[in-house]
């Protein structure tokens, strides 16, 4: 089969093509023929040796596809399913391999591509609208790049919970994406605690659901009204600088957290369970994707230029 593979970590020309023998399912794991593997910050993360990895490796952690072989010990799947995953090993590949409590049943009415987009990013803006700051029915909440595909997602999360959201976004292109998703007000980012604060009559929000990191996280601070939260689920603009905890207190009881998707799905039932509202919801049509780019296998290296270079909106996959 091809796959990409990363021999030594760096930047995106260390993603290349190559030749790799056809996985074998061990006992309780299948195997898939991948349709659609989605592309992800984390993927950049393990590529540059941010979030270390054994080398070799075949990036990608999210994918749908058919199940090919059944490992011992697996109930409740067979081959010709058609299953989806946010724990994939190695989905930049034309085959993976995935324990078998960790994949999760495609409905019918969706696509593979469509359930490869929405795993990840799609239970990411559950567990964040749900259980990190449990949105509630006329919050106002700042929502960091919100055009893009975690950005999307949360934005349609907060509105389907009866919150209103504060976008920031850096083209017009990028505002009208947003707006259709239901951000009800776009600011950029340069100044954007102070845009927040008039927004809200001084008050600010009770919580910013921040992914970029270093470039917003003082702003995001800023944006806080009092005792409100700060939930930083990722970096994609770099990490955050080591970080007094002190300067919570005179800022207003602040709460900060770094929650991952990992700890929200640690069990089967909490898998299913977000996985299960996410993928019912797109096929209901009350939460809408946006596919912004698809790749071919061999162009990995494009699709993650791309994604770090802020060049894309909504989700982007490889189509082995």
């Amino acid at each position: 089969m091809r796959a990409i593979v990363v021999e030594r970590t760096g930047g995106p020309e260390v993603l290349a093509p190559a030749d790799r023998a056809d996985p074998v399912p061990g006992p309780g794991e299948v195997v898939i023929d991948v349709a659609a593997a989605g592309v992800n910050f984390i993927d950049i993360y393990h590529r540059s040796g941010h979030y270390k990895m054994p080398l070799p490796f075949t990036p990608g952690i999210e994918a749908a596809g058919t199940v090919t072989a059944v490992g011992p010990d697996v109930t409740g799947l067979s081959a010709g399913d058609l299953v989806a995953s946010s724990d994939v090993r190695g989905a930049y590949a034309e085959r993976a391999v995935i324990d078998a409590d960790r994949a999760v049943p495609v409905p019918a009415a969706l696509s593979a591509e469509d359930a490869a987009a929405a795993m990840l990013q799609g239970m990411t803006a559950h567990y964040l609208t749900h259980s990190t700051y449990a949105v509630q029915p006329g919050d106002t909440v700042l929502v960091h790049a919100a055009a893009g595909g975690m950005g999307l997602l949360l934005t349609q999360y907060v509105k389907l919970l009866g919150g209103r959201v504060i976008g920031t976004v850096s083209t017009p292109d990028k505002e009208r994406l947003a707006r259709e998703a239901g951000a009800d007000e776009i600011v950029g980012y340069a100044g954007c605690a102070a845009a927040v604060r008039e927004l809200t009559g001084g008050e600010g929000v009770p919580v910013v659901y921040d992914g970029v990191g270093k470039a917003t996280f003082e702003d995001s601070l800023a944006a806080l009204r009092r005792r409100g939260t700060l939930a930083l689920y990722g970096a994609a603009s770099g990490p955050v600088p080591p970080f007094d905890p002190a300067r919570l207190a005179p800022s207003g009881s602040l709460f900060l957290t770094r929650p991952t998707l990992v700890h929200h799905i640690a069990t089967r039932e909490e898998l299913t369970t977000r996985a299960t509202d996410v993928l019912t919801r797109i096929a209901r049509g009350e939460l809408r994707l946006h596919i912004g780019r698809r790749y071919r296998l061999a162009d990995a290296r494009t699709a993650h230029e791309d994604l770090a270079g802020r060049r894309t909106t909504g989700k982007l996959l490889l189509l082995p």
